[in-house]
């Protein structure tokens, strides 16, 4: 009798290839709240997307600096669609009352979502790069490493601007007003415009959530909360054809 495919020595499954219970150990609380669960898990399936994102940003970005336009915009359409995917988890997040969060909020300092090493690194990816974050935040030698790493390797904005530049530098107007002779790049703009838009929205949902959430307090990693996130409402997600 034949035997199916995946059925020789029985040694995988589900559970072990996607590695189901060490994953599943990973939601540690450090209080009884019963909200505390689905903070957690909403903050670790970000940054299980924000991997994801990085990954599709520079394949994106080296795509482009290749000249291959039209799998650069696949991986870019990928980025958007997930980025959408964040901006609807808040709902989530919001179904916790101001209450249920301020309840174990306390034992969450001085960790801060300022903090995410990968935020930053989709940033400075996508071309918007602060040196000043690095200093800021505390993270692992390894992670540390990555940021600075970040800074100084080409972004998705400098692939772009070289693809430009090879294409004999027109202008932004010209590409948008010219599509039959500059059909690709007015494609790959629209793609960038995209990233930076869905960004900037995940910044603004997440702003109105923080300050549905803490109002005027100071935020757990010693920021000005919902003040300081409002004052990066215009920032996107970096300076793609800007």
């Amino acid at each position: 009798m034949s035997r199916r495919f995946g059925e020789e020595g029985r040694e995988l499954s589900y559970g072990t290839y996607l590695k189901v219970p060490e994953l599943l150990s990973l939601q540690q609380g450090l209080s009884k709240e019963h909200d505390e669960l689905l903070f957690i898990v909403a903050h670790q399936v970000y940054e299980l997307w924000f991997k994801v994102i990085l990954f599709e940003l520079e394949t994106a970005r080296d795509r482009i600096a290749a000249g291959d336009v039209f799998f650069a915009r696949h991986h870019l359409r990928r980025v958007n669609v997930i980025e959408k995917l964040l901006i609807e988890q808040i709902d989530v997040l919001e179904t916790m009352a101001p209450q249920d969060f301020l309840a174990f909020r306390s034992k969450l300092a001085p960790a801060s979502g300022f903090q995410s090493v990968q935020f930053r690194e989709i940033e400075f990816l996508s071309g918007l790069k602060e040196p000043k974050y690095v200093s800021r935040l505390e993270g692992t030698p390894d992670e540390m490493d990555r940021l600075r790493r970040r800074l100084e390797e080409p972004s998705v904005d400098d692939a772009f601007r070289g693809l430009v530049e090879r294409r004999g530098s027109p202008s932004l107007l010209e590409i948008f007003r010219d599509r039959e002779r500059h059909g690709d790049l007015f494609d790959l703009c629209e793609a960038l415009l995209d990233h930076d838009e869905a960004f900037a929205h995940w910044r603004s949902r997440h702003v109105l959530m923080v300050e549905r959430q803490i109002g005027s307090k100071t935020g757990t990693g010693g920021s000005t909360g919902a003040q300081y996130l409002r004052g990066t409402l215009s920032l996107g997600s970096g300076r793609s054809i800007t």
